[in-house]
């Protein structure tokens, strides 16, 4: 028989998912909720905005002041739901057969809502090292937020000395993620009658030629590596996953601009399969499109870099969360999380939450309830743990 969590849990992922955080809108409405909720039991919490004030994160703690402690860490935002076919409110919790639907359950409002729902208790608990909670925005557009939070924490005198990002892993244990670097091309060519194409610079055909060589640098990585069987795939992976270009047919196509990204292996550098691709374009592409015009150019912009996760197994951190949920090794995902960007300011970090990234970002995005159980389990074995 399946054990069904605390009503207390569920309620908290009922308020939580009810906020629709998507990243383009403002999270503040869950933020200023949660410092409430917090603060009516005695909890005070720092807000961290960005620079327009309309967005912010939120770092609090409980228990004794700086002594380290394990920070809990998860973000507020969640992916749009713009064109899925969702079959039930995606804001609004609909329970059935042992699931809850709602846009945010898996990814990952669920584990922010057990660590809320449980303050009381660990309130209660005579706990000899603190638990903080960091909540951010702007994880699904490039973990953007909480770079401005881990600025603030390197200094701080209660820096955590662990995290647990709780991101879904089923409440596996997971020590590596890929890190994941991606940019726009833009390519401005020169427009005229179709009928003339050669009086032109095609935008979209220059575009194209990219794409077609960031898919053979993909199939050379998918068959020649580097590998880590330990990963699904085990091979850097590269993909243009958005392409915009032209106004009509008999029209040679002055724009065009592609987004693509490179998911990379720990210990494979993305460096070098960027420096290829541009090559390509300054050497091959532009001699070409400035015979016919010199005002024709190909431009790439970073959009957005997070480093991947490297935890050693016989780290610490490892040894606790392995501990706490039972687990007897740690895995490794090629998805990618906050938990590289705290690795990197020096806080060791594992990755373990409830729900499955196989639900992550589609409609009907649910949450099985023994997993909400699971996860409560586990987060009264590390009270156990830090109060002893």
């Amino acid at each position: 028989m399946k054990t069904r969590p605390s009503e207390a849990s569920i309620e908290m992922i009922r308020r939580l998912v009810a906020f629709p955080t998507v990243s383009r809108d403002s999270n503040l409405d869950l933020i200023h909720w949660v410092r409430d909720w917090l603060a009516a039991l005695g909890v005070e919490s720092r807000l961290v905005h960005d620079e327009t004030g309309a967005k912010a994160n939120l770092f609090a703690t409980i228990g004794p002041k700086g002594k380290g402690g394990v920070m809990l860490s998860g973000h507020t935002d969640v992916v749009p739901i713009d064109g899925q076919d969702w079959q039930s409110d995606p804001f609004r919790i609909t329970e059935k057969d042992g699931r809850l639907y709602g846009r945010g359950t898996s990814d990952m409002k669920s584990f922010v809502a057990i660590a809320l729902a449980m303050t009381p208790e660990m309130l209660k608990r005579d706990l000899k090292t603190p638990i903080h909670f960091a909540l951010s925005y702007d994880e699904e557009v490039g973990c953007i937020g909480i770079r401005r939070l881990i600025d603030i924490l390197k200094d701080a005198p209660d820096r955590p000395v662990a995290c647990i990002v709780g991101e879904p892993t089923e409440m596996k244990v997971v020590k590596a993620h890929k890190g994941k670097v991606s940019y726009r091309c833009e390519v401005r060519g020169l427009e005229c009658h179709s009928s003339l194409a050669h009086t032109g610079v095609n935008a979209v055909e220059a575009a194209a030629e990219i794409v077609a060589l960031l898919k053979r640098l993909a199939r050379g990585r998918r068959d020649g590596g580097p590998f880590d069987r330990d990963f699904d795939p085990p091979y850097t992976t590269i993909h243009t996953g958005l392409i915009r270009g032209g106004t009509a047919l008999n029209i040679v196509p002055k724009d065009c601009h592609f987004d693509f990204e490179i998911r990379y292996l720990p210990g494979d550098d993305p460096a070098p399969i960027f420096a290829e691709v541009e090559a390509f374009a300054r050497e091959v592409l532009e001699p070409e499109m400035h015979a016919v015009s010199r005002d024709s150019y190909i431009r790439f912009m970073p959009l957005s870099t997070i480093p991947g996760l490297d935890t050693r197994e016989d780290e610490e951190v490892a040894s606790l969360v392995k501990n706490l949920a039972g687990a007897n090794n740690a895995g490794k995902v090629a998805f990618g999380t906050e938990a590289g960007l705290f690795q990197e300011a020096g806080v060791p970090t594992i990755v373990c939450g409830p729900g499955s990234i196989e639900q992550a970002h589609k409609p009907n995005e649910w949450i099985a309830l023994d997993q909400v159980a699971a996860c409560e389990a586990f987060m009264r074995r590390l009270l156990d743990r830090l109060a002893a």
